[in-house]
């Protein structure tokens, strides 16, 4: 059929390009709404730290959001959590998740310390995976037992060169902070890495070297956070090894 001008595959790729706008455009849709919805609808977010005793008794959970997002964002995923008896922790003291990756690390090292958290287990998303593991690094590391990291960048993006904004082009590939926890592999096996199919934001992935790489069937940077697919394997990831 090659005289028709018909050609199986541009249209093949045409219908994939749609496909990944439509996931890019309901990435957007979806974080935008929850952001008002936070900005409107503010939550004490220690509501969660003393879940339903009915639900039994679990290890403490730490919140860790991305660049831009207070711990709201992850509120579907706090929620999951606490129903299955978690204490849920939200560090307030980051607020929208604006400095420096190892600035941002060091609140979560004083909420770690002065709540006396042990055994317990960082739940991040995007820049939140990059401060989680900056954690497990430092001296207050010796308090969680491992990190879920959803839609963490790893490895950097490197759409992130072309922003002026600091904090965003902290997530460049060449970043010097950034290179040095890529360097640091030994808390990697400490690590479950949940990634989507697509991720707009990150597109060389977050799979991470000596971590449990898990990837999801859903698209979206923002989006799967909202995902039952993503609220189960959490759970699973975080209850694993559970005393």
């Amino acid at each position: 059929m090659s005289g028709t001008g018909f050609r199986p595959d541009a249209v093949r790729t045409v219908k994939h390009r749609l496909r990944l706008a439509a996931a890019w455009a309901a990435d957007y849709a979806y974080v935008a709404r929850w952001q008002v919805q936070g900005f409107l609808r503010r939550q004490d977010p220690s509501g969660y730290v003393h879940p339903d005793p009915g639900a039994g008794r679990r290890g403490a959970i730490v919140l860790i959001p991305g660049v831009y997002e207070d711990w709201q964002l992850l509120r579907p995923l706090a929620e999951a959590l606490a129903a299955r008896g978690h204490p849920v922790h939200a560090v307030k003291t980051l607020g929208y998740n604006r400095g420096r990756i190892d600035e941002m690390a060091r609140r979560v090292e004083h909420y770690l310390a002065a709540e006396d958290l042990d055994g317990a287990v960082i739940v991040a998303h995007s820049k939140g995976g990059l401060i989680g593991k900056h954690v497990l690094l430092g001296a207050e590391g010796h308090r969680i037992r491992r990190m879920v990291a959803v839609n963490a960048p790893f490895s950097g993006s490197p759409y992130a060169r072309y922003f002026l904004v600091p904090s965003i082009r902290a997530f460049s590939p060449r970043n010097e902070l950034l290179r040095g926890l890529q360097a640091s592999r030994e808390a990697n096996a400490r690590i479950t890495s949940i990634y989507a199919a697509f991720d707009p934001h990150i597109p060389g992935g977050s799979r991470l070297d000596g971590a449990r790489n898990l990837q999801l069937e859903s698209m979206g940077h923002f989006r799967p956070l909202g995902d039952a697919e993503l609220h189960q394997l959490v759970v699973h990831e975080v209850e694993a090894g559970d005393a």
